[in-house]
């Protein structure tokens, strides 16, 4: 049990902070269905600074090419999103389309510039960029209670920084007067207009925030999954995010409940396929059960779900 635990936080809080920059854009009243595309791109900056710098030798610098590769992971995917604001936002462009292009754009950038930053540096023109091994730590006496001590043994260096990024975003979005003017922006722009505000500005600044928050959690599972960046490692979290993000109604705190739900699936179902010794080929159709999850909660719930009122639609000051 404990190791479910401690494999599924390793997973859910990643997922938890690319989900509530998610929560930023479209609440804003930007669909946003590029995150996949942010998570990449902003683990590529991040894992292509770190390689840059050392050239594959980590030793004794692992601690600070790891919060070296999370900052330069936020301001990259913060700096991608730009495209996907500058579409929506300046261009108004559909925001679907431009998300789903986004997303393939993404992929094929990292690919290229991946094998050839690895070409230049190391003579191999391969597509993955090896990063040093997270730390993790143990918090003494708490980590030895019965089933809640797991919460606290064998943390990544991550997650205390996502739970702290998390509670100043929720803190940003509910209580902020930038977040009381982000959210009227997705249910009424025009009455956000009528007040003084810009609503072009708010959008664009939400856009970016969310790029930045799912940079910091795709480089996050960059170390905790394989301790590499691959552009094919990411393949259906950005989309599990939103999931967990509709699920909770685009709030945080029950997004938070959503990604654990599925981070704990993961794990669990990682743990069965060990204890049962299956082969590789029924271990992947057990790691399916997160969007398996997925598909039977949006089924069950989503007729009751809430979207922001002005979610997709393209402001025109003009109109009322």
């Amino acid at each position: 049990m404990n190791s479910i635990i401690i494999d599924g936080l390793a997973f859910a809080l990643p997922l938890f902070i690319i989900a509530i920059g998610g929560i930023f854009s479209e609440r804003s009243g930007i669909t946003n269905l590029a995150l996949e595309g942010f998570l990449g791109f902003g683990a590529f900056v991040g894992a292509a600074v770190v390689t840059a710098m050392t050239g594959g030798d980590f030793a004794g610098m692992e601690t600070k090419l790891f919060l070296l590769a999370l900052l330069f992971s936020v301001l990259g995917g913060a700096v991608f999103a730009m495209l996907h604001a500058l579409l929506c936002v300046k261009f108004r462009a559909n925001q679907v389309i431009s998300g789903v292009v986004i997303n393939i754009l993404a992929v094929a950038l990292t690919t290229f510039f991946t094998s050839q930053l690895n070409t230049a540096i190391f003579g191999k023109p391969t597509n993955k960029f090896v990063l040093g091994v997270c730390g993790k730590f143990t918090i003494p006496g708490i980590s030895k209670i019965p089933v809640l001590g797991a919460v606290f043994t064998d943390m990544y260096y991550f997650e205390p920084i996502i739970i702290a990024v998390a509670f100043i975003a929720s803190y940003v979005l509910y209580k902020s007067r930038f977040g009381l003017r982000l959210r009227a922006c997705g249910d009424n722009p025009h009455a956000v207009d009528a007040a003084g505000a810009d609503v072009a500005k708010i959008r664009f600044a939400a856009v970016m925030i969310s790029g930045a928050l799912a940079g910091l959690g795709g480089i996050c599972f960059a170390y905790a999954i394989s301790a590499s960046f691959s552009p094919s490692l990411y393949a259906g979290y950005g989309f599990l995010a939103i999931a967990a993000m509709i699920f909770g109604n685009w709030k945080i705190g029950p997004t938070l409940g959503a990604c654990l739900l599925f981070g704990l699936a993961r794990a669990a179902g990682y743990k069965l396929a060990q204890t049962l010794g299956l082969a590789s080929t029924f271990s992947d159709l057990i790691m399916i059960l997160p969007y398996v999850l997925t598909l039977l909660l949006l089924m069950f719930f989503s007729s009751s779900n809430r979207a922001p009122r002005a979610l997709g639609e393209i402001y025109d000051k003009g109109k009322r």
